[in-house]
């Protein structure tokens, strides 16, 4: 009996110091648990942001397919085949929207396919947007829209001579005669003009000639004419309403600034909403990448 009861303590105490010891590892593994999930809701929370943010940035660029497609065409915009490229940026940017926004619901199964999908279109999307803009190394004669295309195309005089009667049949220089037929020199010299207005309908600003009215100015014999700075389309201006200053290098310029503008603005468009989808769908992709290596 004594024998047993000897050999009995040392069991009872080396079965003490075990339990203590897992316990105490219970104690340490406790906080770490407590911790990772704190992580996780945190990353969690983040890329559910990123998400509404991605899908947010993508609704302007359905936006701009109303307005591609809807807003009224400059005038004699057709005759450079302009709004067939409209219709194909408007499909190209319908696909773009819908793409961005199917990777936001696939992100968490094919990560790298989708980052991949989004990019490339996005990255096409950012290079029209620098050739629009007229950025050296994107821009060629050969891709409508760009600033050289449109300086190709106002020296071309067989497209420039039915340009100028889709103008004149607009009646954008009848209408400016109708609004101004009250002003005086010195009120129409303050009337802010639209390009094709101030280039097509009224002779250039410093050329001799003295004002009437909106499309009639008689010369100034009064005034001087310096040979090295006299502008050749003061002799191309004439007071009919059919001619006026339709054959001057002044109206194919303000025309051609008129249409470019809003290529202009679609470029800075374009480039803005794809650097803004770029930098969220990245980052995105970097968080979900985080996410899944925490959980």
């Amino acid at each position: 009996m004594a024998d047993d009861k000897a050999d009995g303590n040392p069991a009872e105490e080396v079965q003490v110091p075990i339990i203590e010891e897992n316990e105490h590892k219970q104690a340490e593994v406790a906080p770490k648990k407590n911790i990772i999930p704190g992580k996780f809701f945190q990353v969690k929370r983040v890329s559910g942001l990123l998400s509404v943010v991605s899908f947010v940035f993508s609704l302007p660029v359905l936006s701009s397919v109303i307005w591609l497609l809807y807003m009224k065409s400059y005038d004699c915009e057709w005759l450079f085949k302009l709004p067939s490229l409209q219709i194909g940026i408007s499909i190209g940017l319908i696909c773009v929207f819908f793409i961005c926004n199917a990777a936001l619901f696939l992100r968490a199964r094919m990560q790298m396919v989708g980052i991949v999908v989004v990019m490339v279109p996005l990255t096409v999307m950012f290079t029209i947007g620098l050739a629009f803009l007229g950025a050296n190394s994107m821009e060629n004669r050969r891709i409508p829209a760009t600033p050289l295309w449109f300086e190709m195309k106002i020296h071309d005089n067989e497209l420039w001579n039915n340009i100028k009667e889709c103008i004149y049949d607009t009646g954008v220089c009848r209408d400016l005669a109708l609004t101004s037929i009250k002003l005086k020199s010195y009120d129409f010299s303050m009337k802010k003009l639209s390009s094709v207005e101030s280039g097509c309908c009224r002779p250039p600003a410093d050329c001799p000639l003295q004002y009437v009215n909106a499309t009639f100015w008689e010369k100034n014999d009064q005034m001087q004419t310096d040979s090295d700075t006299y502008n050749p389309d003061c002799d191309l201006w004439k007071n009919d309403r059919d001619a006026l200053c339709y054959d001057c290098l002044t109206c194919r310029q303000g025309y051609m600034k008129a249409l470019r503008s809003k290529w202009l603005k679609l470029g800075v468009f374009l480039v803005c909403m794809a650097l803004l989808l770029i930098s969220s769908h990245l980052s995105l992709f970097l968080v979900t990448m985080w996410e899944l290596h925490i959980s």
